[in-house]
């Protein structure tokens, strides 16, 4: 059960950044930078909400107890598959977010707009933006390669199971 948790939560992730990536980047892009810093901190606020943080941080639990528990098996790629899904995982999608998001997200909550200039706010919005996105892509791949390495992982747990059992 808890491998069909993890494929879950996993698909939700790769869903939710993949989605991000070919709508919501996109369509920000469009806006002038006064609204894309405004619209951005909005988002980055309401981001931070139980159900992006259980399914997101939930992972980090899921991801090693779901490569730990299929250790035992006889067909050792299974193992091997959950195992490169966590590794993928806690470096593509945690570590870049921790390390490239966040910390761009945490410059772009203390822009003031009402005491900025254009120019400044055009310059950081600019940088933001390329910065943010290059991330945000590296996630988004590391995600959905992680996602598909956990389907295969059930999948390939549950025939070598049938075999044994049959």
């Amino acid at each position: 059960m808890i491998h069909i948790v993890t494929v879950l939560f996993s698909g939700l992730i790769a869903g939710l950044l993949f989605s991000y990536a070919c709508s919501v980047n996109l369509g920000l892009h469009h806006l002038g930078d006064v609204e894309y810093v405004k619209a951005m901190q909005g988002i980055n606020i309401e981001i931070q909400n139980f159900y992006f943080f259980t399914v997101f941080m939930g992972l980090l639990f899921l991801l090693p107890v779901s490569a730990w528990l299929s250790f035992s098996s006889v067909h050792k790629a299974t193992f091997y598959l959950w195992l490169t899904a966590t590794i993928i995982y806690l470096f593509g999608v945690l570590g870049i977010t921790l390390v490239g998001n966040v910390p761009l997200n945490n410059q772009m909550a203390v822009i003031n707009l009402s005491s900025v200039n254009s120019e400044t706010l055009s310059a950081f919005r600019h940088h933001f933006e390329s910065q943010w996105t290059s991330y945000h892509m590296i996630r988004t791949v590391a995600s959905i390669i992680s996602f598909i390495l956990t389907i295969i992982g059930v999948v390939c747990g549950r025939h070598h199971s049938a075999l044994q059992n049959g």
